[in-house]
């Protein structure tokens, strides 16, 4: 057997022994359940925000302190404008009052009164209107402004206009508009799971260094390949976490409605939907490699499980700077920001997947992947190595590339 394939054979033992390990397991069922988690938590807290802010909504009020004879146009206009708005965006319901004979008394003296929460109250004329409004609620006081001006157009033409019909047209062409939404949730996407699944991989070898275990290991095996058999192991397991919730989500999609389906048209990748799924999963791949190689290297370092969670901050930190470079280059395509941030080792998965989204090229892909690839190998060579001489307190190997070329002896025998 030559080095090479023994090499692969001994890395590919490390990552089944680290995915079986993993994945056996109670603890996985948590793991794998944890969304589930996190969304009750948010829902819970969701409905109990939302509950109170529709509360607060239905009691609030905008009153036209107007003449008898100009609330059909009053009501009209409200009913022209208020489709416009939509869920916490709508303004209050608009009630009318029998003006008073000091109105601007009588609208200051709406305002503060405690029986009902009025934010905005119009008062005067059509022609000549005033408005007074609560304090934080400048909105509710132009749109009452741009009801009583559409009402004063509804008065001098005599009638309402009637509506314009609507009709409903669906494109199935990509826009510029659904380009950068496909692009924004590219980088998104990625940026959560990484989050989410790649922080486990620190802490991969810090029990295994109190038990021993690990030098038994760098013993019969090289360190680069039990550093990739375990970066291999875990992305074993990010890979079934995802294909679980992937199949599931699936199943709740057909459940959609067909308005929803339609508007979910618009979301279209400007390179194609499968070729864009097939970069999707690659920059995943490499984007996983690569933060899960550099926190693979740190974490190994780290001796005890405190040491591990005090590395928790500056990883996350690091990967939320990675997704705030990406996002801004995929808002300034071609700039320089742009070719930073898919140059750079760590932001380039994220970059390029919002690239893929926005463009129809295919080479750039290949090179950044490879160039992806390329420092993957640099980040677990760099961590074996440190991890060698810092831990294991041992003089520096011959590097992997030297190791699999042949003896010059044996060639010479050859």
């Amino acid at each position: 057997m030559s080095a090479l394939r023994r090499q692969i054979r001994q890395t590919l033992t490390i990552a089944r022994r680290d995915f079986t390990a993993t994945v056996f397991t109670p603890i996985f069922l948590l793991f794998l359940f944890a969304p589930v988690v996190m969304a009750s938590f948010g829902a819970i807290g969701g409905l109990g925000a939302a509950s109170v802010s529709q509360g607060a909504t239905d009691k609030a009020r905008l009153v036209a302190m107007l003449p008898i004879g100009v609330v059909p146009a009053l009501h009209a206009a409200d009913e022209q404008l208020r489709p416009l708005f939509d869920g916490e965006a709508r303004p209050p319901a608009l009630m009318w009052r029998a003006p008073a004979s000091d109105a601007a008394h009588a609208a200051h003296a709406a305002l503060k009164a405690t029986s009902s929460d009025v934010t905005a109250v119009l008062y005067g004329s059509l022609d000549r209107p005033a408005i007074v409004y609560a304090a934080g609620r400048r909105q509710d006081a132009r749109y009452l402004a741009t009801v009583a001006r559409q009402a004063a157009l509804i008065e001098r033409a005599g009638s309402v206009p009637p509506a314009p019909r609507l009709e409903r047209v669906v494109i199935d062409t990509p826009t510029l508009g659904g380009r950068g939404a496909a692009s924004f949730a590219a980088v998104f996407g990625i940026f959560f799971l990484t989050l989410f699944l790649s922080g486990q991989v620190v802490g991969t070898m810090a029990e295994e260094r109190n038990n021993k275990v690990i030098e038994i290991l760098a013993a019969a095996v090289p360190l680069e390949s039990v550093f990739l058999g375990k970066l291999l192991g875990m992305y074993g397991v990010a890979v079934l976490f995802i294909a679980f919730w992937a199949t599931v989500l699936s199943q709740i999609g057909m459940l959609l409605p067909g308005d929803m389906g339609g508007d979910m048209a618009q979301f279209h990748p400007a390179i194609g939907i499968l070729p864009f799924a097939l970069l999707f999963a690659a920059y995943f791949t490499t984007a996983y490699l690569l933060l899960g190689s550099v926190f693979l290297g740190v974490g190994a370092q780290a001796s005890t499980m405190r040491e591990v969670q005090m590395l928790s901050l500056p990883i996350t930190i690091a990967q939320v700077a990675m997704f705030g470079l990406a996002s801004a280059a995929v808002s300034h395509p071609g700039s320089w920001l742009a070719i930073a941030a898919e140059l750079f080792p760590l932001s380039s998965p994220f970059a390029m997947a919002g690239r893929a989204a926005a463009g129809t090229a295919l080479w750039p892909h290949l090179a950044l992947l490879a160039w992806q690839l390329l420092w993957v190998a640099i980040f677990i060579t760099v961590g074996a190595r440190l991890f060698r001489r810092g831990v294991l307190q041992s003089g520096s190997a011959k590097p992997v590339w030297r190791r699999l070329l042949p003896r010059r002896s044996d060639a010479r025998v050859m």
